[in-house]
């Protein structure tokens, strides 16, 4: 098992204050892939002490499902047959078992949803309807990880960074917040997809950025990979979020996968391994652009309007 040999922590709490919605970030949709409301309903999970929600770090995301046709909803029930009824498409977005801070919670970290939950949203995606499951690094990760397993996925409760070669030859996290992790349509690590194809040329994606993220595997037979780390990554995975130290467990995860879907019976599940590239917020006092709205992300809003027509069928039906 590898170690980081250099590392740094932050504080949790103080990152999350600083994380605001950017109201200012409207990118074009030219077209709608649904008339003004009229098209399936999207529900963004409030219930389960979400990082993100529509009035706050997922406003982006919101504005940009309503201007493309989708209508779009806060879920705060539990996940049952009859609060789903009211749902096409189910987005979870950091999830999380209580509003403890990350700092205290307990390894193996505790499942945000109940095993009814998950049975639920199984059945009734396998029914004909469409989960957008998104699960940042540690402690998110493991929070989804139950209802990631229901849809075969493995999700690693740990941090996805780049390394490089230390002094002495063995690897070395560099965790340089100016150079950002891409992926790259003609390096194979974004992937040919319906998502990245989009209907036509002008709707085509070909490079996408996230923000760190965790790393997780797929391992049914049908799975389509759509972001896939690059040689080099690793999986950190301290005993307590954020908190590294020379001894913090290192892994390899150079192809491994930050994004992939799958059919399940008749309906779709898509899984992402990192939540800001799906928002558009500013952090800290420089109000520094994080996600659809960050350098290097110019692509990232049509990548995500991609995933909703694909998890809706109107791409690749």
């Amino acid at each position: 098992m590898w170690h980081a040999w250099w590392l740094t922590s932050v504080t949790t709490g103080l990152l999350a204050a600083q994380q605001v919605p950017d109201r200012a970030f409207q990118p074009p949709v030219t077209r709608p892939a649904f008339a003004e409301g009229a098209g399936s309903r999207l529900c963004l999970d409030e219930g389960h002490h979400n990082f993100h929600t529509l009035d706050n770090r997922f406003w982006a995301f919101g504005e940009l499902a309503r201007r493309d046709g989708f209508r779009v909803r806060p879920l705060r029930d539990a996940f049952d047959a009859d609060a789903l009824a009211a749902c096409d498409l189910l987005v979870i977005s950091n999830a999380q078992p209580n509003d403890r801070p990350w700092t205290e919670y307990p390894l193996p970290t505790p499942s945000a949803f109940t095993p009814a939950e998950i049975s639920a949203v199984r059945a009734w995606v396998a029914e004909g309807r469409a989960l957008l499951l998104i699960a940042d690094h540690m402690p998110l990760a493991g929070a989804a990880s139950d209802l990631a397993a229901a849809f075969g996925a493995a999700f690693t409760n740990g941090f996805a960074y780049q390394t490089a070669l230390g002094a002495d030859g063995s690897p070395t996290v560099e965790r340089v917040r100016d150079v950002p992790t891409t992926f790259v349509l003609a390096e194979g690590t974004l992937r040919r997809h319906a998502i990245t194809a989009g209907r036509d040329a002008a709707e085509r994606v070909t490079r996408i950025r996230s923000f760190t993220g965790q790393a997780f595997r797929f391992d049914a037979p049908d799975v389509e990979p759509v972001m896939v780390l690059p040689e080099g990554f690793v999986s950190l995975e301290p005993r307590i979020a954020w908190q590294f130290t020379p001894e913090t467990p290192m892994r390899p995860v150079g192809g491994w996968l930050q994004g992939a879907t799958r059919r399940v019976g008749r309906g779709r599940v898509a899984l992402f391994g990192e939540a800001a590239m799906f928002s558009a917020q500013v952090a800290g006092a420089e109000r520094r652009p994080m996600g659809m709205n960050a350098p290097g992300a110019e692509q990232n809003a049509q990548f995500v309007l991609n995933v909703l027509r694909w998890l809706s069928g109107v791409l690749d039906p």
